[in-house]
């Protein structure tokens, strides 16, 4: 499924204010799981109050030792402190990565801001090599923008 077809069910789970933000974050994981031959694993990870961590939200995809991640460590971890998109074609080539699973090849990250502040990001693991494009960047901003909406 292409991602234009995908924005417009992205935007009617957001809207869904009969769901909590919770649920509707884990239809948007599952959407994207869903619909994304590549997405593996999908998930939110937001700052933990004022602490220097993230901790693990909704998410969709094999179970995770990783609920509290510090800042500047793994991927997650260093989009926190960067505040901007890492996308990792080949996650063996990272020295700073946590590994999550054997199978995981690539990982993309993009944070989600409220008012200008880095309050989370969208955590997107691939068991395939290098799928990730400018596509995928695009379209996970337009994701973290529409949530962002809901978190404010």
């Amino acid at each position: 499924m292409s991602f234009e077809t995908l924005k417009p069910q992205v935007e009617t789970i957001v809207a869904n204010t009969q769901k909590s933000v919770n649920n509707r974050l884990l239809d948007i994981c599952e959407l994207l799981e869903t619909n994304v031959d590549y997405y593996n694993w999908v998930g939110f990870y937001f700052r933990n109050g004022d602490k220097e961590e993230l901790i693990l939200g909704p998410y969709v995809g094999a179970p995770t030792d990783h609920n509290i991640i510090p800042f500047g460590k793994g991927i997650c971890g260093q989009v926190a402190v960067s505040n901007e998109n890492f996308v990792v074609p080949d996650v063996s080539a990272q020295d700073n990565y946590i590994a999550c699973s054997i199978t995981v090849k690539s990982e993309i990250v993009i944070p989600i801001f409220v008012n200008g502040k880095n309050v989370g990001q969208i955590d997107i693991d691939s068991n395939t090599p290098d799928p990730f494009t400018e596509a995928d960047e695009r379209f996970l901003e337009f994701v973290c923008a529409k949530v962002s909406k809901i978190l404010s």
